[in-house]
C-alpha cells in the first residue's frame, strides 16, 4: 500500500467531492423529474418517485457522510 492510501483527505478534496456529487444529483434529480412531467404522472407520483429513488437515497447519505467527514476534519485542522 502506499502512503497516499493511509491518508485522510484534505477539508478542500472533500470539499470538491461533495461539491461534484451535489451537481451530479442536481442533474439525476432533474432527468427524474423531466422523464414525470413527460410521461404526465402527477407531481404526487413524481415527488414518491424521487423519494424512492435508489440512487438519489444513495447520493443524499453519502453526501452527509461526506459534510460530516469535512466538518469534522475541518474541526481537527
Amino acid at each position: 500500500m502506499t502512503d497516499q492510501a493511509d491518508q485522510a483527505p484534505s477539508v478542500e478534496e472533500l470539499q470538491e467531492s461533495i461539491d461534484e456529487l451535489s451537481a451530479y444529483r442536481e442533474r439525476l434529480y432533474n432527468d427524474v423529474v423531466g422523464i414525470g412531467k413527460k410521461l404526465r404522472l402527477s407531481q404526487k407520483k413524481i415527488d414518491a418517485t424521487v423519494n424512492e429513488h435508489p440512487e438519489l437515497t444513495r447520493i443524499d447519505e453519502i453526501l452527509s457522510q461526506l459534510k460530516h467527514q469535512r466538518d469534522n476534519q475541518a474541526l481537527s485542522s
